[in-house]
């Protein structure tokens, strides 16, 4: 989603990489380089991470359908990163109508419903084609999922989450995103479908820069 377009290119990678290695797939399509398939930021963006953990960003939005496309690659990824791996998701607030989605991850978050609700949300969103662009609408389908909707309320109106909604658009703007998804590694490495080729090929990218920013280059 934009804005710009990323071309996610999914089916036919995921295909190639059903019959061959992850390094495989990434030694055909030659070694990483910068400056094309990804960038190292010239100001490092702010981490939350300690010294000998690395961090991932994903930057998505619950409205877009290349995330939509994304997330369940994204998911199978998150579960096979090593432990010194910390990954952060990030909902982008590229127009004043994002706020109550992203709001609502961090809600999600701090409610430890992100694991129960995420992929739910983008169905609802892509496969069941429901409104969430209003409170009312979000607080109402969360309901139905058996969220309650005062703890819910609580949680959104919380200093916390305006605190990680605030973040969020710090993140965005460090790592000058202008499409999703896209990924951020180390606070200095950016990517994105565009560059890599694909979505899939840009985990793979990233797992190449996690090493890299582990090794401290």
């Amino acid at each position: 989603m934009q804005r710009r377009h990323f071309f996610t290119g999914l089916s036919s990678v995921a295909a190639f990489s059903a019959v061959v290695s992850p390094s495989a797939v990434l030694a055909q399509a030659g070694v990483p380089q910068a400056g094309t398939d990804f960038i190292k930021l010239d100001t490092p963006a702010p981490v939350e991470t300690p010294a000998g953990k690395v961090e991932v960003v994903e930057f998505f939005s619950y409205m877009c359908p290349h995330c939509n496309a994304f997330e369940p690659a994204f998911s199978a990824w998150l579960k096979k990163t090593p432990k010194d791996v910390v990954v952060y998701r990030v909902p982008v607030p590229f127009l004043a109508s994002f706020e109550v989605l992203q709001r609502m991850y961090y809600a999600m978050e701090a409610m430890n419903l992100v694991e129960k609700l995420h992929a739910k949300v983008f169905a609802a969103v892509h496969n069941e084609h429901r409104n969430l662009n209003s409170l009312t609408a979000v607080v109402d389908w969360l309901a139905a999922q058996g969220v309650d909707r005062a703890q819910f309320m609580t949680q959104y109106n919380s200093f916390s989450v305006a605190t990680k909604a605030n973040r969020a658009k710090q993140l965005t703007n460090a790592y000058r995103v202008d499409g999703v998804p896209a990924l951020g590694v180390a606070g200095r490495y950016y990517t994105d479908g565009s560059m890599a080729k694909s979505m899939e090929r840009a985990l793979l990218v990233t797992d190449f820069l996690v090493a890299q920013a582990r090794n401290g280059r």
